[in-house]
């Protein structure tokens, strides 16, 4: 992997804010483009690759956890997305956060991204609560780019701005830096004015509007992408021009799963 250059991009947001539907379409997007993508999803649901996967479910990293190799776990998904799943404890059981950090340890030592040799990974993150598990694609160089989903919904705003103060805050240590916010619109009043506002307080740009559209439902009714199911559509232009405005914003960094201690 010496001299390799890849983008690390952790995509945050509060659940249910549609960061995963995000996400997907921009792997999607991405790989229509010609570049090799990695999907991590970093969220106890483990639902972040089901869009590439016709609906179904990853058995996870941690599902695989006691068994002597990976090999199943990252699966090629539609439009040739690479994809995989951290998974979590059954609810009561355990700490999700502690569930990714064992995720994380085990891709590393299994040179998961030596392996596939991908030119991005995007780690899909549920950022409800920024803690040191969900803290973990922000630290020690997994990504090096992170942007925010959010609406104009107060909880949404204010998760926004609890991972930014967590994305600073290791900034400063040499991690990740924030690439701004990309608005997942619900049609809500005065939406622009107040992602634009809270923007302005976290001290980032809003690098994209997603508008609400009806067939981003449909299609993840279906199980898949729009970019995908839909590639004519204007939603599906939309997702590809986010992803195009992610790679303009991003800059690969060389090495394996780390390139920052």
């Amino acid at each position: 992997m010496e001299g390799r250059k890849i983008r690390r991009i952790a995509i945050y947001g509060k659940g249910g804010i549609g960061k995963s539907t995000i996400s997907a379409n921009i792997s999607a997007a991405m790989s229509k483009m010609g570049l090799k993508v990695l999907q991590i999803g970093c969220d106890p649901k483990s639902d972040s690759t089901k869009l590439l996967l016709n609906g179904r479910n990853l058995r996870t990293i941690l599902d695989m956890y006691d068994e002597s190799s990976i090999e199943n776990v990252v699966v090629r998904g539609n439009l040739g997305v690479l994809c995989a799943e951290c998974g979590g404890p059954r609810p009561g059981t355990g700490c999700a956060g502690r569930g990714i950090i064992a995720a994380f340890e085990m891709l590393e030592s299994e040179k998961v991204v030596e392996r596939y040799a991908p030119d991005v990974i995007i780690y899909d993150v549920l950022g409800d609560v920024v803690c040191g598990g969900f803290a973990m694609p922000i630290r020690n160089g997994y990504a090096k780019d992170v942007f925010i989903v959010s609406s104009g919904e107060m909880m949404s705003l204010y998760a926004a701005h609890n991972i930014s103060i967590a994305v600073n805050d290791m900034r400063d240590l040499g991690y990740a830096k924030l690439g701004g916010i990309i608005q997942n619109s619900k049609n809500i009043k005065r939406e622009d004015r107040l992602v634009d506002d809270a923007a302005r307080e976290i001290g980032v740009e809003v690098v994209y509007r997603v508008p609400r559209d009806g067939c981003v439902q449909t299609c993840e009714g279906l199980g898949l992408t729009v970019v995908e199911h839909l590639p004519d559509s204007e939603q599906a232009r939309h997702y590809t021009r986010l992803a195009e405005t992610i790679i303009e914003r991003t800059v690969g960094v060389e090495g394996g799963m780390r390139f920052a201690r």
